[in-house]
């Protein structure tokens, strides 16, 4: 699954590849991987990159926030 999230989050704050892969300990092909659906993250990479750029892990994947279709 590609993921729009990360690809869009990384872009907006002006990082390139090799910034962010330096910082999660990964290779820059792997986030490009990540980036482009050739490749999943397991949820300990998911979770670091959530806490590094601040978003959800489904924002992450989806490139939206998300909202319950469940109302209270």
């Amino acid at each position: 699954m590609k993921m729009e999230g990360l690809k869009r989050i990384r872009k907006a704050k002006g990082y390139n590849q090799l910034k962010v892969a330096f910082a999660l300990n990964i290779s820059r092909e792997a986030l490009s991987y990540y980036e482009n659906g050739k490749r999943s993250p397991d949820i300990d990479m998911l979770l670091k990159m959530s806490e590094y750029f601040d978003v959800s892990i489904h924002y992450l994947v989806t490139g939206k926030e998300f909202e319950s279709k469940y109302k209270n």
